[in-house]
């Protein structure tokens, strides 16, 4: 990569204090635009408008989600308002950049029957199994990501008055209520599954490895977990992490929740990003109406 995208990402890191897998997405995506730079033989602070829009439809015509190229696309800006205010260029080519939309397909969600059979799922008799049910329950009462999940420390939990604190994006720290029944599983876990999986060794991490003990659990090895769930209760394709996540916002404004609190609770920076949930909401309304009106 360039020296100019080195120092932005270390910006990033020690400046603006993003998560370290932020960072590590935001190295991949200006990889990818430091090499596209090499083909066209300049440095990637010296592509033009029109090599920018071209690396977009390069990623759109690899299969890219648009999603993920709306993501890369934020960075891409991100990275060259910071060079210009920074007097390494003159003008800014990204400056109003388009990426694609991002949702173009509704997110995933469980019925609340689906969320009840996963969390079913682990043995709640081994140290494991209890562990993993801990987190399954705290993830879908909160809808934490799975970052935060994975990040949170014992004196996070503030169960006795009903809520825990965590760390999100940009190092924002929010207060989220958990419920009775996450509360209970999550302090079984901690009095009980926690000491034994960790033996003689000490952690910082609330939820620990069952393998060696010491280590906390990763959002990889979480994401695992969640996927051999899954596959014992025959919905693996539509499970990750993030799913848990969804369905919680999801199930919460089924039920009548306000969207600012929903808003607040799953940590979004801006309405607009929360408001994708009234469009689930829209969707399975419509479904319902098509299948049972007599007149639909």
């Amino acid at each position: 990569m360039s020296r100019r995208v080195d120092e932005y990402l270390s910006h990033l890191r020690y400046e603006r204090q993003l998560a370290d897998h932020t960072i590590e997405s935001y190295a991949r995506d200006l990889n990818g635009l430091a090499q596209f730079a090499a083909g066209r033989e300049v440095a990637a602070e010296r592509l033009t408008r029109s090599d920018l829009e071209a690396f977009v439809r390069a990623l759109m015509s690899e299969g890219r989600s648009p999603r993920s190229v709306a993501r890369l696309v934020a960075c891409i800006r991100g990275f060259y308002r910071y060079l210009q205010r920074h007097n390494h260029i003159a003008e800014n080519p990204a400056v109003d950049l388009q990426a694609p939309r991002a949702w173009k397909v509704l997110p995933k969600f469980l019925s609340t029957e689906d969320v009840d059979r996963l969390i079913a799922a682990p043995d709640v008799n081994t140290p494991r199994g209890l562990r993993d049910r801990a987190c399954i329950e705290l993830l879908y009462a909160t809808g934490l990501r799975v970052s935060e999940l994975v990040g949170l420390k014992p004196q996070d939990l503030h169960l006795e008055a009903g809520y825990l604190t965590t760390t999100g994006k940009g190092q924002k720290q929010r207060i989220v209520p958990v419920g009775d029944e996450a509360s209970v599983w999550v302090q079984r876990y901690a009095a009980g599954s926690r000491p034994k999986l960790l033996g003689k060794r000490t952690s910082p991490r609330l939820f620990v490895n069952a393998r060696g003990g010491g280590g906390g659990l990763t959002r990889v090895g979480f994401w695992k977990i969640l996927k051999e769930y899954g596959r014992q209760i025959g919905m693996a394709r539509q499970l990750s992490p993030h799913v848990l996540r969804h369905s919680f916002a999801t199930h919460l404004l089924e039920r009548g929740a306000d969207l600012r609190a929903i808003q607040m609770m799953l940590g979004h920076q801006d309405l607009s990003t929360t408001q994708i949930y009234t469009h689930i909401l829209d969707a399975r309304m419509r479904t319902l109406y098509e299948r049972f009106h007599p007149r639909a």
